[in-house]
């Protein structure tokens, strides 16, 4: 290391990467350090290894999918021919019932029938008087669910997942988080995409959610990261794993330094020009030193996060089901979604094998979130083996990992909390932070990526300007 970088970046998830590459193409001076031992953030693979079989899975789903040509451009070239177009294969299973995901006419009215299919298109009718005739305010993520589909359908697929993902009810959480999940879905976008289908008519809806395929790479959705780290390393520059900032000193709004922990006991401190960091807010502010103002710290104390627990199972058997994911909103299930990575690209299983990844939504504190593998998979099982996808006997081995501050939590008062933090960090000139964890915003893999791009954009025309 040396004494002093043009920029340091803190954090090596998608949104650091994507700094990291275009500061290494520019061919400007950095460093980045990761706290983990692999890079990729939420977004990283892992490898499971069992004797000469090995097993890949995402940290979640990740298709990759977006309208910004940049950024199409940047994770193409990256992947090359490694980049593979998967047709989605997404269910949801409620009371005892598979249903597509997005809904299948055909098999809506055979699953529920005539009369709830009646209740779910008057009730919807009720809420556009509701909320649009009569204007009620859209205030809490309840508002926005009922007043796009009516309160039957929102009860029955919407609410119920909403609330085990959070742990809290609706009508706590901001509407802000329905706009970032379902913005442009109701049911009647749901029905006009029903009708095109059935005519065989091209869609031409621009919801993410009606996407039909995307973009994965071959080898899971890590592969991105470690190709920007490949290319990154073989330049000449550092990336410091197992690294974490015990101090990000500061003076007159400047970011002068990072003291880093190097050998347990002896630290160091970094100078620099730039900060760019993708690190979790509240943990953050907490590294600042001087501290911040009381009341900057007493909103941070007030900004939540949801975090997960994963079990991921490698089983005996060619393939479970055609899905890369499947949901399931029932609030009786202990786990909230399953994915079988075989379905996103055949490479991540070997040949004849197959996986599973169990993700469970809790908070920190929960029980669930401490418990044990062999009790996590004792707990699982038998819901696993009741909808049939597989016997005991199937499986090889399980593991367990978990998430820490996965999710942002967009409560009834994050947004005035938050702005209260942004506009003290926005003063800080060489200051940058980005990314889901430094934004606090439930950002998407191309976003965060597309945030690492623009930070690195903007400082080296900050620094050009200077010079001219």
């Amino acid at each position: 290391m040396k004494k002093k970088y043009w920029t340091i970046i803190v954090g090596g998830g998608p949104s650091g990467m994507a700094a990291a590459l275009e500061l290494y193409r520019a061919k400007k001076d950095f460093i980045l350090i990761e706290k983990c031992s692999a890079i990729g953030g939420l977004s990283k693979t892992l490898i499971f290894k069992e004797k000469e079989l090995e097993f890949r899975t995402d940290i979640g789903p990740h298709r990759f999918y977006t309208k910004n040509d940049h950024i199409d451009k940047l994770v193409k070239g990256l992947t090359q021919e490694k980049l593979l177009v998967v047709k989605r294969s997404t269910r949801q299973f409620i009371d005892g019932k598979f249903f597509d995901y997005p809904i299948n006419s055909k098999q809506i009215l055979k699953n529920l029938g005539i009369m709830m299919v009646t209740h779910i298109i008057v009730d919807y009718f009720l809420s556009v008087i509701k909320y649009r005739l009569l204007k009620k305010p859209i205030i809490t993520f309840y508002d926005y669910a009922v007043a796009n589909f009516g309160k039957t359908l929102a009860n029955f697929n919407i609410i119920n997942y909403t609330e085990k993902i959070w742990g809290m009810p609706t009508n706590s959480l901001s509407a802000d988080w329905a706009k970032h999940r379902i913005k442009g879905l109701s049911l009647l976008s749901v029905i006009k995409k029903i009708v095109e289908d059935n005519l065989f008519i091209k869609s031409k809806s621009e919801i993410k959610t009606f996407v039909e395929t995307f973009f994965y790479p071959e080898i899971g959705a890590g592969f991105i990261y470690e190709q920007i780290r490949n290319n990154i390393e073989r330049g000449g520059y550092d990336i410091l794993l197992n690294r974490y900032p015990t101090k990000i000193i500061h003076d007159n709004y400047q970011i002068k330094a990072i003291q880093l922990n190097v050998n347990g006991d002896s630290e160091v401190s970094i100078g620099l020009e730039y900060l760019i960091e993708s690190i979790t807010i509240t943990d953050f502010l907490n590294l600042l030193y001087p501290s911040p103002p009381k009341h900057i710290l007493e909103a941070a104390s007030k900004l939540h996060y949801r975090s997960q627990v994963y079990l991921f199972l490698t089983i005996d058997l060619p393939k479970i089901t055609e899905d890369q994911w499947i949901y399931f909103p029932d609030k009786d299930v202990p786990f909230a979604r399953i994915s079988e990575m075989k379905n996103f690209s055949c490479s991540m299983s070997p040949l004849n094998k197959t996986s599973l990844l169990v993700e469970f939504f809790c908070n920190r504190e929960d029980k669930m979130y401490n418990l044990g593998k062999e009790e996590l998979f004792e707990l699982v099982l038998p819901y696993l083996e009741r909808y049939g996808f597989f016997k005991r006997k199937d499986v090889r081995k399980y593991y367990k990992f978990k998430g820490y501050k996965d999710y942002p939590i967009y409560d009834l008062t994050y947004q005035s909390n938050l702005e209260t933090i942004k506009r003290y960090l926005d003063a800080f000139e060489n200051l940058y932070y980005i990314g889901r964890p430094g934004r606090f915003e439930y950002t998407s893999q191309d976003q965060s990526i597309e945030m690492g791009v623009n930070a690195t954009k903007s400082i080296i025309n900050k620094y050009e300007n200077k010079i001219y």
